[in-house]
């Protein structure tokens, strides 16, 4: 993972995407199978109307972007932007070839794992592949709702739908495990776990403070002293969601690169985690 970090987050976006878009071209689209999200929605859109998916895919999922901007952050739309115009583009380039010969159980479990592990690296690097997850994140601001939940509920919705509308529930099932699969891939290269708690030590504590304030996230500083050197330091301890972990990894290196830091995984935050009230 270190070796791709080097290449650049906005070149990570467009590896991510040549991942997805090959899912979709040669594995998912030729079977009529869905992918998750705002995806999901193109493909049923596409197989019914018979529009070009890519270019539906990218009509949804720009107001989406758009929308969390203010929400999620300038970097991480930024980025997302970058992954789902290239994989609008690549979807123009890639031909629709039926690699599977018709074996939709092929389809879906190679596809669910070539769309999550485009997925998670553009998660990872800071970005996204755009849909339902940034749909869940930005309601979950505003409410105390789980994303996971969320996500679930809305992939349900496009699934049945593919089910009524061309009346091949095997179809919808299976791209219930392609869905599945894209999960599980995210979760496995990414984080399993939508909130991440990291704890910091530094020298540099006030400007790191403010520079983690600005993501926005609160910040707890707590006195330490080193058992072997007896010095004094501060740890700062504050909690963020997967969306955020790329632009804190960045944070803390910009301002104290021998900073000592621990990111540990949330299982859940009881009290108060800041939302957006506005």
């Amino acid at each position: 993972m270190k070796r791709f970090a080097a290449l650049g987050p906005a070149v990570l976006m467009v590896l991510s995407s040549v991942a997805v878009a090959c899912g979709f071209k040669w594995l998912l689209i030729p079977e009529e199978l869905l992918s998750s999200g705002a995806s999901g929605v193109a493909m049923i859109i596409g197989y019914v109307s018979g529009w070009d998916i890519g270019w539906l895919y990218f009509a949804l999922n720009l107001p989406i972007l758009l929308w969390g901007y203010r929400v999620l952050g300038r970097r991480f739309v930024v980025l997302s932007m970058v992954a789902v115009v290239s994989t609008t583009l690549l979807m123009q380039i890639i031909p629709e070839i039926e690699i599977t010969n018709g074996d939709r159980l092929l389809g879906s479990v190679f596809g669910g794992v070539l769309v999550g592990f485009g997925s998670a690296i553009s998660l990872r690097y800071g970005g996204s592949s755009g849909g339902f997850d940034i749909v869940a994140s930005i309601v979950s601001r505003y409410r105390d709702v789980p994303i996971g939940l969320l996500v679930i509920v809305l992939n349900m919705f496009v699934v049945t739908a593919l089910g009524f509308l061309i009346d091949d529930w095997n179809a919808a099932l299976y791209s219930m495990l392609s869905i599945y699969l894209t999960g599980r891939i995210v979760d496995m290269v990414h984080t399993p776990h939508r909130k991440i708690t990291a704890f910091i030590i530094t020298k540099n504590t006030q400007e790191l403070a403010e520079r983690l304030m600005s993501i926005p996230r609160g910040v707890t500083i707590i006195k330490t002293r080193g058992a072997y050197t007896s010095e004094e330091r501060d740890m700062l301890m504050t909690v963020a969601t997967r969306y955020e972990l790329a632009e804190l990894r960045k944070i803390i290196l910009e301002v104290d690169k021998k900073a000592f830091v621990n990111i540990v995984q949330t299982i859940d935050v009881i009290g108060e985690f800041r939302r957006r009230t506005t």
